[in-house]
């Protein structure tokens, strides 16, 4: 059986966070008909609370590299870039290029911030170009890195990829566990686990009045305990404030302070949204009607997703903790 069959059977989904099937996204690269082809492996990792990518580079970087190697049989003409945020291009890098062996791949860093988790946006900082996003269509597997097709997975993908073609893939996933726990760490646990149960199995279910944000430190939804028995969704974090001690303007503050340092200022929606809750956050007074607006317009006509992603954390934090 072909890889793509295999990654198709196993129904692996992309770990950067859309959760898109990876066994149709090679597909669609590897039926763009292009004289040059492109890989990228991101490792951007820029959300607070999300670090199962460094950990999977400190313990499993030959299965990273088997993985992009795999990629690069598949996809005709192709060559690859690892994308590193400044601190994993550091202390990674000379280990990668040990395993690497191979031309084709490049170990590559340049300031591309949180954005640069982006698809799109990691294609224009490779080429040189401001962290922005690109309009799509057309997509990264149509028109990528350097206008060819493109095929964008992150560490943990390209790590799954190389378990699948050994057949030892597991139906698992990892979990960035922090906050208010006993135990912080990165945990493999298998998909269908309830957030409740990988909290149990880490030894990370809180014995104290408690909510999670699930998805990341930033962008992620706020949950409380009985809102738990659901599977993890998007990207693997899991992050507990103990009720008691967590002053909830000053994680609002803390998230605001977050989206207006990394957004790009180039759309309006974003750029002033951040802005404006970040006055809310600092205030400790939520005007209801001026934050319905807020948010409806980040979700409706943000440019890309870094301004929708403020929706989630700031709505249900807010709506379920604050004006409950």
């Amino acid at each position: 059986m072909d890889i793509i069959s295999k990654l198709k059977e196993s129904n692996l989904l992309g770990r950067g966070g859309a959760s898109f099937p990876t066994g149709l996204k090679w597909e669609a690269v590897k039926n763009e008909k292009a004289e040059k082809k492109y890989i990228i492996c991101n490792g951007s990792e820029g959300e607070p609370g999300v670090f199962k990518d460094k950990h999977i580079l400190e313990n499993y970087p030959e299965e990273v590299v088997n993985g992009i190697k795999i990629a690069l049989q598949e996809i005709d003409n192709s060559s690859a870039y690892i994308y590193l945020n400044k601190d994993y291009f550091q202390e990674f890098k000379d280990k990668l290029e040990k395993l690497i062996e191979d031309s084709k791949i490049t170990v590559f860093e340049k300031y591309g911030g949180y954005l640069a988790g982006e698809e799109t946006t990691v294609c224009n900082v490779i080429e040189g170009k401001e962290p922005e996003s690109r309009f799509k269509p057309p997509y990264p597997f149509q028109i990528g890195l350097f206008g060819f097709p493109t095929l964008i997975n992150n560490i943990e993908t390209f790590y799954y990829v190389s378990r699948i073609s050994k057949n030892e893939y597991k139906n698992t996933r990892f979990y960035s566990i922090s906050g208010d726990v006993t135990k912080r760490g990165v945990f493999e646990f298998p998909l269908d686990l309830s957030l409740e149960q990988v909290l149990r199995q880490s030894n990370n279910y809180p014995d104290f009045d408690f909510f999670v944000q699930v998805g990341g430190g930033a962008s992620g939804e706020i949950l409380l305990p009985d809102e738990l028995n659901q599977p993890l969704k998007g990207v693997g974090a899991i992050i507990v404030y103990d009720k008691s001690k967590t002053d909830l303007f000053e994680l609002m503050k803390y998230w605001a302070e977050f989206f207006n340092k990394e957004n790009c200022d180039r759309c309006t929606p974003c750029r002033e949204g951040a802005f404006r809750l970040l006055e809310m956050a600092k205030t400790g007074k939520i005007d209801r009607e001026k934050l319905d607006e807020i948010l409806l317009v980040l979700g409706e006509t943000s440019f890309c997703p870094l301004g929708r992603s403020m929706v989630a954390p700031f709505k249900s934090l807010i709506f379920k903790l604050i004006l409950k």
